[in-house]
């Protein structure tokens, strides 16, 4: 399996001749698009910064989209997802009413199941208080991916308290780049005791790999 981020929440997962893509921007975010053909897209919210299908679909090859809460089976590759809520994209917490459609959209969690390992994409979740039926899928989660930088989502400590109590065997960050606020990766690290992680282009994971790991970050330079 490699691992590739490409800014704001957009993870790229291969594993042999299969794409996952997670939560790509569209045309009309200020983000850049990285173009790719996925076997499969995930969008954890219905956001331009999260919900660009079109960009990963390339010729004949266009995704199979997976967009809100179920079950899914797709080439071998198991998707569960939940429903919780993000306050990403809403007005300030003094200004929002109902009226200025300040209520929280609906953030799906979805876990993966592929190659023996079970991956957690937290996509833009703003609270740590998870659902109980989403807290027993998420025992045994091999690779977590938690996003880190406020204004909308989990702020940094938030998001390593959270980590931690998931227990996964490795957390990658993500929302850092390009829509997060400015230091969210330096004061993550530091609430992680990781202050030293050099981060790396991409991430490749065998299930071997993660022996002995406990709660390891992993931060993957973006590609973009």
């Amino acid at each position: 399996m490699i691992i590739t981020y490409l800014g704001g929440e957009f993870i790229k997962v291969q594993f042999g001749d299969i794409t996952l893509a997670f939560n790509p921007p569209s045309k009309n975010s200020k983000l850049k698009a990285s173009r790719f053909g996925a076997d499969v897209a995930l969008i954890s919210l219905n956001h331009p910064d999260m919900n660009g299908v079109d960009a990963v679909g390339i010729g004949s090859k266009q995704p199979f989209v997976i967009q809100g809460p179920g079950e899914y089976e797709i080439k071998d590759v198991v998707v569960r997802g939940f429903q919780t809520s993000s306050n990403y994209g809403l007005p300030a917490a003094p200004a929002r009413t109902a009226q200025a459609g300040g209520e929280p959209h609906i953030n799906t969690v979805y876990t993966v199941s592929l190659e023996g390992m079970k991956l957690c994409f937290l996509g833009a979740l703003s609270s740590p208080e998870l659902p109980a039926d989403l807290k027993e899928e998420l025992d045994g989660i091999d690779v977590l991916f938690v996003p880190i930088g406020g204004e909308g989502v989990l702020a940094p400590s938030a998001a390593n308290k959270l980590a931690v109590t998931l227990e996964p065997h490795l957390v990658i960050p993500t929302h850092f780049e390009g829509v997060g606020a400015p230091g969210s990766l330096k004061q993550f690290l530091k609430e992680a005791g990781e202050e030293k992680t050099a981060p790396v282009e991409k991430l490749t994971l065998k299930k071997k790999d993660l022996e002995g790991k406990e709660g390891e970050v992993v931060v993957l330079r973006s590609m973009v």
